[in-house]
């Protein structure tokens, strides 16, 4: 059951008494569908049943966020409540909206002029649910992980493991043998994962029983990658496996450091398993893949030197995101889209990653990687390879990848006085985020106080191929902003304004966004005239969501590539002369701002949408890009 809430003439709580049913297992999703609630920060609702002969149940809701509705204050998630009765009858329903995430009406008070408060009448109408296809099962093997005692294999690797494990997607014959130099035993290991897996956030339906039976799986081996003679310890062991009914194909997933990635190599090389007679063997690698050009050139010879390329897996887990791969589908299954997707009708496109977090307890990686290398070169790249390559043959491996290649081949590596005028980077200061005060960078535990390594990274680039050919993209990303958002913004050119030239209205052009994260989906701004006697036009949205349309969001990024990897299908994952085409134009870039005066950092707090600098970027193509990270006060 879909409820909309429409603008009523007044009141904060209203109630309506209608006639409706809905299933014990049918959800009640409230949206703002006409953004109603927008501009006044509201965010939740408070759903009241009165049920006859029953009594009350009272749930809090999040609104369903509509990222095109007012781009400083979308919402957050998709709010659902459950209610138990089947038949609700003849129910007074009664609702409260609360601004911002402030639960009570005397804050929602102080928020605004309550006489300005969007009121609500509640529609009910189906909303249709697809069924999940189910995920095919991977192949046997022996999944080697290498930092197994890491932060990677508890946070992501093992719940997916454990998610799959409980879809069905595994073969009976898997099997996971942890490396790690911290000494434990594979019912110390198994004890460990376990515990994470329950808290961790991607595991769905965690349960003891579940875990008992999967944690047979799982094996641990203490050894130092460094010790070349720790590898032939490792050949045995995976030996004596394969007599004991472990299957012979062998899956290597390198969760280390990208320094540590060589030595590993080259010792599975040096022992001979790399390649078998019986069985197959593959190799996972993590990023990021060296740290410039030169070092990615040696860290794939080496690699070339060992494995063959059809069997080198190099991870990017944007790539295993559903919303990630429906770009390809939305732009070449919709001939609405297609005919329009060039320079001819787009003015200019975004893709921004922005993050609440600082770096954690990732300082130490993060002084030598900056945002820059640690999210520009891999994950938007790829985002802006999908948004902008031309349809490959087939969707196999070797055809999607070669179009992304020629995207990547068509942007022009920059010289110093191109990065002076086309790049902005910044450091976060001390600042508020959820109203709590947080440190700046350089006062963050294992971090130079006088470091120049940049938390945030903006580049205009520029495509120079036929379809392309003066439409900029701007790709941002940055840490401690003030929202979590990743997402793609296609802004369509304006059209003539003749035909409108006498009315009081401004029209807006047409914007298509593409959203990644926290809440995927994809919503389109258009403009519809406003009802009356005059001609007034207002901007309004189409606005399609995975949680609303298919009830759930799928299988998370790690889940799809770990099973893509057993499987043998490498189209998710990026190929050699992909990563060095990323890094021709990304290195430049380091190289210049290693020449180039540094920024007076910090010069953005933490909390706020980045550095004014920003905006230089923005006075050729768009002024209203800066709207998707910030506050709208």
């Amino acid at each position: 059951m879909k409820l909309s809430l429409l603008p009523s003439a007044d009141g904060v709580d209203i109630a309506i008494s209608r006639r409706f049913r809905t299933a014990r297992s049918d959800p009640i999703v409230v949206t703002d569908r006409d953004g109603q609630g927008s501009a006044l920060g509201v965010r939740t609702a408070t759903l009241e049943l009165v049920l006859p002969g029953i009594g009350r149940e009272i749930g809090q809701v999040l609104l369903h966020r509509h990222p095109f509705l007012h781009p400083l204050q979308s919402f957050r998630d998709c709010g659902i409540a459950h209610f138990a009765a089947s038949d609700l009858g003849h129910a007074a329903i009664h609702v409260k909206l609360c601004a911002r995430d402030n639960y009570d009406s005397k804050s929602l008070s102080r928020a605004s002029n309550p006489k300005k408060i969007m009121s609500a009448i509640i529609q009910a109408s189906p909303l249709e649910t697809f069924s999940q296809e189910p995920l095919p099962t991977g192949d046997s093997c022996v999944l080697i992980i290498f930092g197994a005692s890491g932060d990677l294999t508890k946070r992501k690797l093992i719940p997916g493991l454990y998610n799959l494990a409980c879809e069905g997607c595994m073969n009976p014959e898997f099997e996971v043998l942890g490396i790690g130099r911290t000494p434990m035993s594979s019912e110390e290991f198994r004890k460990k994962t376990g515990e994470a897996a329950a808290k961790s956030k991607d595991t769905r339906d965690f349960s003891e029983s579940g875990w008992t039976d999967f944690e047979t799986r799982l094996h641990y081996m203490v050894g130092d990658i460094n010790d070349p003679k720790f590898y032939s310890q490792l050949r045995v062991r995976l030996e004596e496996m394969e007599r004991n009914g472990s299957s012979p194909n062998h899956l290597f997933y390198v969760s280390t450091p990208a320094s540590a990635a060589g030595p590993i190599i080259e010792g599975l090389g040096a022992v001979g398993l790399s390649r078998r007679e019986h069985g197959w063997t593959r190799i996972v690698l993590e990023k990021p893949f060296g740290r410039d050009l030169e070092s990615a050139n040696v860290l794939n010879d080496v690699v070339h030197g060992v494995f063959d390329e059809k069997t080198v897996y190099r991870i990017d887990h944007y790539l295993g995101k559903e919303t990630v791969q429906n770009i390809l589908v939305f732009r070449f299954s919709n001939s609405l889209f297609e005919p329009v997707w060039n320079r001819n009708y787009i003015d200019y496109v975004e893709i921004t990653a922005a993050e609440t977090v600082g770096v954690e307890n990732r300082a130490a990686f993060y002084e030598e990687t900056g945002a820059l290398r640690d999210m520009v070169a891999n994950h938007l790249l790829q985002l802006l390879a999908l948004t902008a390559m031309e349809p490959p043959v087939a969707f196999d491996a070797d055809s999607v990848r070669e179009q992304k290649v020629q995207v990547f081949r068509s942007i022009r590596p920059m010289r110093v006085e191109d990065v002076a005028r086309c790049t902005v980077r910044g450091q976060y200061g001390s600042g508020v985020i959820d109203g709590k005060r947080v440190l700046g960078y350089r006062e963050e535990p294992g971090v130079d106080p006088s470091s120049i390594t940049e938390t945030y990274a903006a580049v205009r680039f520029q495509i120079e191929n036929w379809r392309w050919a003066g439409v900029p993209f701007y790709i941002r990303t940055g840490k401690r902003l003030a929202r979590n958002l990743t997402e793609i913004r296609v802004h369509l050119k304006p059209t003539p304004q003749a035909l409108f030239a006498s009315t009081p209205s401004v029209i807006a052009p047409n914007v298509i966004t593409i959203s990644i994260q926290p809440d995927e989906g994809i919503s389109i701004a258009f403009d519809a005239k406003r009802p009356g006697t005059q001609m007034r036009t207002v901007t309004v949205q189409a606005n399609f969501s995975y949680q609303a349309s298919f009830g759930s969001k799928g299988p998370v990024a790690y889940e799809t590539l770990l099973l893509d990897s057993m499987r043998g299908d490498a189209t998710l994952f990026t190929r050699r002369d992909e990563v060095e085409a990323e890094w021709r134009i990304i290195t430049p870039i380091e190289e210049a701002w290693a020449h180039l005066p540094a920024p007076d950092f910090p010069n953005y707090g933490a909390g706020s949408e980045g550095p004014a600098s920003w905006h230089e970027l923005l006075k050729i193509r768009g002024d209203t890009a800066d709207q998707a990270i910030g506050h709208g006060e």
